[in-house]
């Protein structure tokens, strides 16, 4: 099986497909490297395309201490699959979790628990769901976390896929997960804190919101108005899992937004499209 090492020896399982510039994959908290597949399919026409397992999802490692699952640590494992397969460059895709030096970046899904006003009590909720998981494991809470608000478009277009998602979420090592929730998702910054940092990234940017994903919906504002060269796109009657709920609209809009990019077809904003007040 093919692994890459990151700089503190936690091996990461990945998968690739395909020739041409490099796309690669990060996945979402609920899924791992095989809910890409679609896109992996599609994409290996015409690109390179990688998905791997972050930490703590087998077949990848999965390290005991919740001390090294920070969002420092997921951005440097996708550059550590990078160097280990010697890609200087790569357009990154990710849902969720994995949407945090790339030729493009479409984020999906992304920002959830980044609300200010409710920040502690997301955090408090993070440390409660690392307990579930390590008291009665990850398929009792895949049954609770199936009919999570935002999931809910998913189940009603395609029970089926749903189903084989939650059962896949099932099968999660219970402490990865629980780690993962502690140390990312329970301690990640909001990103209404890194307004600065945003305001500097040049990087094309695809932002992709299922407008029935309410939790997400402000951050994707947000992240429109402050990253330069941003996009936004918002799925009609869509919640949390775009790329799996609606695969030929994701793949679609994610192919335009590569190709102009790859093309320098996708600025940054013109300040004269910017409104000033007057007509």
């Amino acid at each position: 099986m093919p692994y890459a090492i990151t700089r503190d020896n936690v091996r990461l399982y990945f998968e690739e497909a395909g020739h041409g510039s490099t796309i690669i994959f990060l996945h979402e908290f609920a899924a791992d490297h095989t809910n890409w597949e679609p896109q992996m399919r599609y994409f290996s026409r015409g690109h390179r395309c990688i998905a791997y397992s972050a930490r703590g999802y087998t077949p990848s490692d999965v390290p005991s201490s919740a001390d090294v699952y920070t969002y420092k640590h997921f951005y440097t494992d996708a550059l550590a699959v990078l160097d280990h397969l010697q890609i200087a460059k790569a357009h990154f895709v990710g849902l969720l979790m994995g949407s945090y030096s790339s030729l493009s970046m479409t984020l999906a899904a992304v920002g959830s628990g980044s609300s200010l006003e409710n920040l502690d009590a997301f955090r408090e909720q993070c440390r409660g769901n690392a307990e579930q998981y390590e008291a009665i494991g990850a398929a009792e809470v895949a049954k609770a976390t199936r009919e999570a608000p935002g999931r809910i478009p998913f189940l009603l277009k395609d029970p089926r896929g749903h189903a084989d998602f939650y059962n896949a979420l099932a099968r999660h090592d219970a402490r990865g997960s629980a780690n993962t929730i502690r140390g990312f998702q329970g301690g990640r910054p909001s990103i209404y804190t890194l307004t600065d940092a945003i305001e500097k990234v040049p990087t094309p940017a695809l932002i992709i919101c299922g407008d029935e994903d309410d939790n997400c919906i402000e951050p994707s504002l947000f992240l429109k108005k402050h990253l330069p060269a941003a996009g936004l796109a918002f799925f009609p009657k869509s919640g949390h899992v775009l790329n799996l709920e609606e695969p030929a609209l994701f793949n679609e809009m994610v192919e335009r937004f590569i190709a102009l990019a790859e093309a320098e077809r996708w600025p940054a904003r013109d300040p004269r499209s910017v409104a000033t007040g007057h007509v």
